[in-house]
């Protein structure tokens, strides 16, 4: 999982964020600009928001420093008939400029903000059912998620959204409790190969099931490196009822 939310800790606690975290580089042409975004963004034609009617305008990501509370936020902008629109898209945390910027479109395309280009003809995701799936792999935030986290917040608890759990280690926890050092995952059916629901593509299933077996083999190696550093991991799938897995979760946090 990626960063960027308010409800994170911040990474800088004790002095501003340098600014190689978000400012650009001072004297850059209009041409390195854009190409600055569309790296960001993973291409020219993922930078266009709808405006109706047919008409769309090119967007790009701008980060400001709120200095009082140390935090970085991300706006996307566009012009529209010579007025500028802006949607917030939530606070980012990473060290770099750049990494910034990358997951600020992320959050962009996860709050459907975007047009989702349309895949090359010869695309692993050249039909409606693929690129349904692809636009449904949400990196966090998914229903499934969301209604995990309003049933442990309605128990009484409370916790860190989508943060690693050990520093250091680049794996992100959808739920942490790091008093306790318990670390939940919701776990997407198809996305993380469950047993009960996970059913083989029926094109490029080669691809798709190389996917989802390194998918697999990612979890269980997560799963280790965070057992080795004395965390409890709990994993919960899509399919579950959330209230249910919520006490489960209640139960082991209570008693570590």
């Amino acid at each position: 999982m990626t960063s960027s939310s308010g409800t994170e800790a911040m990474r800088w606690k004790d002095k501003p964020p340098p600014d190689r975290a978000w400012k650009g580089k001072p004297g850059l042409s209009r041409t390195e600009r854009t190409a600055e975004q569309d790296r960001a963004a993973g291409g020219h034609d993922r930078r266009f928001i709808d405006l109706g009617e047919g008409r769309r305008a090119l967007a790009s990501v701008e980060l400001k420093l709120l200095p009082n509370t140390r935090r970085i936020r991300a706006y996307l902008r566009w012009s529209d008939k010579g007025k500028t629109g802006t949607a917030y898209l939530g606070e980012v945390n990473e060290a770099t400029r750049a990494r910034n910027l990358a997951t600020a479109w992320r959050l962009a395309f996860e709050q459907e903000l975007l047009i989702v280009p349309e895949p090359a003809k010869n695309s692993w995701a050249s039909t409606p059912a693929s690129r349904k799936v692809m636009k449904a792999n949400r990196s966090r935030d998914t229903k499934p998620e969301l209604a995990l986290r309003s049933a442990i917040h309605a128990l009484g608890l409370r916790y860190r959204v989508d943060a690693p759990p050990v520093e250091g280690l680049r794996r992100r926890a959808d739920v942490v409790f790091p008093r306790v050092k318990v670390a939940v995952f919701s776990d997407g059916c198809y996305w993380h190969g469950c047993a009960e629901h996970y059913r083989p593509a029926q094109r490029n299933d080669e691809f798709w099931n190389e996917k989802i077996e390194k998918n697999r083999i990612r979890d269980r190696d997560t799963d280790s490196k965070l057992e080795a550093a004395g965390w409890r991991v709990i994993r919960v799938w899509e399919h579950e009822n959330p209230f249910e897995a919520a006490s489960r979760i209640e139960e082991i946090v209570r008693n570590r």
